[in-house]
């Protein structure tokens, strides 16, 4: 066990670490919206669904603006999911040439092992994050199609199941699973850094999380005083 740790254990502790900024940040991100449900781009977004969902319901004559827009919504997942898929045949492909790049990916590999278990094992994690992606969008494709039913439902038969809560409800699960799916593309960037060696993984980690925070915080309004303008 000694021996494994002294092979690989830089690449163990940037994996590790790399993990743990990324759980630390999203529990920053969940206390934050405890404390304000509009920190965050992704929270406005749910309470702007929820809003769109009891308008289009309350108006008979919106069923068309509906189906354009979740129309979108699943063209958008079908073409990022159907990229995953792209993705998995690229890693596929690189999993058999792995003999020959492993000399030229390990040239600025200077404190990471260069075992060919553990280039495998680097690959095996890029495929588990492009699983996770398909599995999410195709999840959201999947739910914008329930939706698209039951939104253009009228009001006037008082069904049970079929509210602008429970349609809400769905709507938001949707677009759950799509930032699920790119926060897995989002994580490929560290993933594919750890090829070239655990100090690059390590540090476009801490760079992702820095971009991550820029677009999840949602923009403040300024409030401007026009009381001086002629």
């Amino acid at each position: 066990m000694s021996s494994l740790f002294e092979i690989f254990g830089n690449d163990l502790l940037s994996l590790m670490a790399s993990i743990l900024l990324v759980i630390a940040y999203h529990l920053f991100l969940r206390r934050k919206i405890r404390k304000d449900p509009a920190y965050t781009v992704g929270a406005i977004n749910r309470i702007a669904r929820t809003a769109w969902v009891e308008t289009i319901m309350h108006d008979g004559n919106k069923e068309l603006l509906a189906v354009q827009t979740l129309r979108n919504s699943t063209m958008a997942a079908t073409f990022l999911a159907s990229t995953s898929v792209l993705l998995v045949i690229g890693v596929l492909t690189l999993s058999e040439q792995g003999g020959k790049l492993e000399a030229t990916w390990h040239v600025l590999n200077v404190v990471g092992a260069k075992h060919p278990a553990l280039w495998l094992t680097k690959l095996i994690f890029l495929l588990l994050d492009l699983f996770v992606a398909f599995f999410s969008f195709a999840m959201s494709i999947r739910v914008f199609n329930h939706v698209g039913y039951m939104i253009n439902v009228p009001l006037g038969l008082n069904h049970k199941m079929i509210t602008p809560a429970h349609v809400a409800t769905h709507l938001n699960r949707a677009g759950r699973f799509y930032s699920i799916g790119m926060r897995a593309y989002y994580f490929l960037v560290p993933l594919v850094f750890w090829l070239f060696g655990p100090h690059f993984m390590l540090v476009s980690t801490v760079g992702l999380l820095f971009v991550l925070y820029r677009i999840d915080r949602a923009p403040k309004i300024l409030v401007m005083d026009y009381s001086d303008t002629d």
